[in-house]
């Protein structure tokens, strides 16, 4: 009986993978990375140490094993970092940009001369930028502020819906749920641009290091991950009534206004067809905060790792 009982136990060893444990550091206060939570809890079979941070804390912080960011962030950190590596999305964001109609705006165009809440040197003002572009309008044909994003109400003075409320800035062009309370602040006076529109999009990917794939204990758990990731993301895209109210505990905020934000969101783990095309282009925008050169188009491509996307689901 008891020989018969370790030879179960010895099936069940070899049988059974053993996940290595990781820890992620995400920014928590934006919804772009509670599928890692999900997965996390309903779905991976190892322990996950989910911290706040992002890419940046893969350098800072030697126990980490995966950040994630947006791909400004990415980029930003490649330029310090040639062992960074992107390995896939989380979600792709279309952002969008509510104005004050009672500032004259009506159009995109009427935002020359207008005050714009956004976050400077992130994925926030690289938007504003590139979508005011289209327009025909320059960074100098108006005015980018500061500000703090909001995750509820009541809204602090410094965040962007409460100045736009004040009327000291007449837009806000980030990401949700802060965009959502600005048209919310304003009510029929809400002028939104840019619901699906493709000039930009972020792309708030997982990132890890060379290292850590060169790993195999590591780089299994990660691949284990994003099997989990997928199962998590899928419900986000398909059923988000059953992980709505657990994201929006997640990052402090309410179901109600994440309801009304949800679809800006493309729930998806992947490696986009066109992520380099986009981070050439990205890169000059990056490179001149960083105060250095844009990086060649065969510099970055090395920055993309789709090996572990192809490992988890034999791609």
């Amino acid at each position: 009986m008891r020989q018969s009982y370790f030879l179960f136990l010895s099936a069940l060893f070899i049988n059974t993978p053993l996940v290595t444990s990781l820890k992620i550091a995400s920014a928590l206060g934006v919804l772009e990375w509670t599928p890692e939570l999900i997965a996390k809890e309903d779905f991976f079979n190892g322990a996950v140490d989910i911290v706040n941070g992002g890419i940046s804390s893969l350098f800072s912080d030697s126990t980490v094993d995966l950040g994630s960011n947006s791909e400004t962030q990415l980029l930003l950190q490649f330029g310090s970092h040639e062992n960074l590596r992107t390995i896939g999305t989380v979600v792709e964001v279309y952002y969008r940009i509510v104005a004050n109609k009672k500032s004259g705006i009506t159009t995109l165009g009427d935002l020359k001369g207008k005050r714009i809440g956004a976050l400077r040197t992130t994925s926030s003002e690289y938007f504003v930028q590139t979508y005011l572009a289209t327009a025909g309008l320059r960074p100098a044909d108006y005015t980018v502020v500061n500000g703090l994003g909001c995750l509820q109400e009541p809204c602090a003075a410094n965040t962007f819906p409460s100045m736009l409320r004040s009327g000291t800035i007449d837009a806000i062009g980030m990401w949700e749920p802060s965009v959502e309370f600005g048209i919310e602040t304003l009510g029929p006076d809400a002028v939104v641009f840019g619901d699906n529109q493709t000039v930009y999009r972020e792309i708030y990917n997982l990132a890890t290091t060379t290292e850590r794939l060169d790993d195999p204990n590591k780089r299994a758990a990660i691949v284990q991950f994003f099997k989990a990731l997928k199962q998590a993301d899928d419900i986000f895209q398909s059923e988000p009534e059953k992980v709505i109210t657990r994201a929006a505990e997640a990052v402090k905020t309410n179901r109600t206004i994440l309801e009304a934000a949800w679809p800006v969101h493309r729930w998806g783990v992947h490696m986009p067809s066109d992520i380099l095309e986009v981070l050439v282009e990205e890169d000059k925008f990056v490179a001149s905060y960083a105060k250095r050169e844009a990086f060649s188009r065969d510099s970055l491509a090395t920055l993309i790792d789709a090996s572990i996307l192809e490992e988890a689901f034999e791609v």
